[in-house]
């Protein structure tokens, strides 16, 4: 088995919370007083063009949100949409710990200007040398185009590549890719599995 030298990292439920999903459009849509249904689909409508670049934030809540008349503003909506995501401090520490050691890229799906914040809000750049995401690379996961991708910019072979995502279907197109992955669920199971495939990590903190 190949040495694992690149380590790819989904963004969204990895190192941070997810930025803009089921959950939070649905907390949106309670927090403004939205119809949730009509909301959703014209969400679904519009996402693969959100996310692929095709269409800015402020046009896609054109025609998801005001597309009514509200009694809020949008740039209350976006601050809502920006104050949702968090970071998952154990996984950040983990990535820390790593950057330098492998090379470290996002393969991600995110809209524009949602992506830009999270990555300046929090320090992204500091552990990742680049960024697939599906709004600069007009792809999105789970198709293995992506994945290919990044393999190509990286000019790396799949098997000394490692994927890291916490959803089964965007590990699915990855594998179809060659790449090795990871299915995500916590901080030190993470660990323990690049340990495994012999990544050096140094050891979990005690928990407090």
């Amino acid at each position: 088995m190949a040495e694992i030298t690149t380590l790819f990292w989904d963004v969204g439920g990895v190192l941070l919370t997810n930025g803009w999903d089921r959950d939070t459009r649905r907390a949106a849509a309670s927090r403004f007083g939205l119809n949730d249904e009509e909301f959703e689909q014209r969400h679904e409508a519009l996402v693969s063009a959100l996310e692929t670049g095709k269409i800015p934030l402020d046009d896609y809540l054109a025609r998801t949100v005001f597309c009514h008349r509200q009694s809020f503003s949008r740039e209350d909506f976006k601050a809502f949409i920006y104050a949702q995501s968090s970071p998952k401090p154990d996984s950040l520490a983990l990535a820390h710990d790593l950057a330098g050691k492998y090379l470290m890229a996002a393969i991600n799906n995110e809209s524009l200007d949602l992506n830009l914040y999270r990555i300046g809000k929090f320090g992204l750049r500091e552990i990742l040398t680049a960024f697939f995401s599906s709004c600069f690379v007009r792809l999105r996961k789970p198709d293995p185009a992506i994945y290919r991708l990044a393999l190509d910019v990286t000019q790396k072979t799949p098997a000394e590549c490692c994927f890291i995502d916490d959803r089964p279907l965007n590990l699915e197109g990855a594998r179809l890719a060659g790449l090795r992955t990871i299915q995500f669920q916590d901080a030190n199971q993470l660990r323990r599995e690049l340990a495994e495939m012999g990544v050096v990590t140094a050891p979990a903190l005690p928990a407090a």
